[in-house]
């Protein structure tokens, strides 16, 4: 653990509410505006956020709830890089789906562009909508797609090192670059066949910071060996010293130094100067949920008919872990939700639709920084993935009311010290 926070502002539509959309302050007409993400790109920076993060995804599954990615991630990022100056600059990329040439020399173009501010997010996907836009009938098998994405991220890192840090001679007098510091890879493997060297020569980061979200053991150990930021998943603080533990422990068996690997849970806030006002700005958005369409969505998850469950009564009985046989990982969420915080049937349906298993934090800065700081001393967190409801409101709220509580308690910085997101993430002088 670090002296101080760090937070990515993860950007996803008009928020990370289902039902955000909808709500009159959203920006739901701006979604393919590039003036939009631009905009909150600078709200985070306003806050010396570490980064803004795009996630990714290659279907459309169902066009009447808006919840897919509109611009693609790289192309907005591109845009996003001259509207700032400080602030990182990470996007997914698939490995099931890209391949590494073409992904190293996007993600070595815009470091170059944002002057070494990039950050990859390694994932393999798992839809087989999104299989079947790429010429594949079905997802690879989950190892077969993990072994495929450990060998395109050790190509990718190849093809960055392909170029050395001096190589560039730019003498108008014959020499562009010395030949002998450009450096075919000649990779030959399962998965890939790739020459070399590059088309982009060293970048100012040398190469992108690696962020992964690893769940299964296969994604925790890929995260071990390659991440400088892992994305987690953790709804309170026992779940989240268990998967920090755990995958800062591979994070040594692999090798490195698990001081250098930042681990950052999701986390859903609603910021208020009361708590009922946080309270009531969750009821407004829960209140524009499609019922019908959510009460059928937690039947499935809890594997009963929830549909004639009053919306603003508790939750009723549910079968403890050991007695239900779904899927355990939803579930197990959920039992936590309704032993954590009590809700109503609506307010669950809420909870689930902003950042499902997510940590939520509800209440004045000065409760959700109490929070955030107890989940970064006792060994939960070494920061915060931002996971806003309502964009741009909710970034605004927390980098404008919580963020200076932080900064006055010295728990996270009050200006840039560095350029690059590898020095945001490591501190200044590492």
């Amino acid at each position: 653990m670090g002296s101080q926070l760090h937070f990515n502002a993860f950007l996803f539509g008009c928020g990370h509410h289902g039902a955000s959309w909808r709500h009159p302050e959203s920006s739901v007409d701006r979604l393919g505006d590039i003036t939009y993400y631009e905009e909150l790109a600078q709200i985070a920076e306003r806050g010396c956020l570490d980064a803004v993060f795009f996630a990714d995804g290659h279907s459309v599954r169902n066009p009447a709830s808006g919840s897919w990615w509109f611009l693609e991630p790289l192309t907005a990022l591109s845009a996003m890089a001259r509207a700032t100056e400080r602030v990182g600059l990470v996007s997914t990329v698939s490995t099931t789906f890209y391949t590494p040439f073409h992904a190293a020399r996007m993600l070595a173009s815009l470091d170059h562009i944002s002057r070494g501010r990039v950050g990859w997010n390694v994932v393999t996907s798992m839809f087989d909508a999104e299989a079947r836009n790429h010429g594949l009938e079905e997802m690879p098998p989950h190892d077969e797609r993990y072994a495929r994405a450990a060998e395109f991220v050790d190509v990718a890192l190849a093809l960055w090192d392909s170029w050395e840090p001096d190589a560039l001679v730019l003498d108008r007098g014959g020499m562009f670059a010395d030949p002998a510091k450009v450096n075919p890879i000649h990779h030959r493997g399962s998965h890939f066949l790739v020459d070399g060297p590059l088309t982009v020569p060293h970048s100012p980061q040398g190469r992108p910071v690696l962020f992964q979200a690893g769940a299964s053991d296969q994604g925790r150990d890929l995260a071990a060996r390659y991440a400088e930021g892992i994305y987690a998943v953790a709804y309170d603080l026992p779940a989240a010293q268990s998967y920090y533990d755990d995958v800062k422990k591979r994070v040594r068996q692999a090798g490195r130094n698990s001081d250098e690997v930042v681990v950052m849970p999701g986390l859903v806030t609603y910021v208020g100067s009361t708590t009922e006002e946080a309270r009531r700005k969750k009821a407004e958005l829960d209140a524009l949920l499609p019922t019908s369409q959510s009460l059928a969505q937690l039947s499935m998850f809890v594997e009963q008919d929830c549909s004639d469950w009053e919306l603003d009564a508790p939750v009723p009985p549910v079968p403890p872990l050991a007695q239900f046989t779904g899927p355990h990982g939803r579930y197990e969420t959920i039992l936590r939700i309704i032993e954590k915080d009590r809700p109503t049937v609506r307010a669950l349906l809420g909870t689930l639709a902003a950042g499902g298993g997510h940590c939520t934090m509800i209440g004045t800065p000065e409760s959700i920084a109490d929070e955030i700081e107890l989940w970064f001393r006792r060994g939960g967190a070494d920061g915060f993935n931002l996971m806003p409801p309502l964009y741009p409101s909710g970034l605004a709220d927390f980098v404008d009311e919580v963020i200076p509580v932080l900064q006055k308690r010295k728990l996270f910085r009050s200006r840039y010290e560095t350029n690059t997101l590898r020095d945001h993430l490591r501190g200044p002088g590492e």
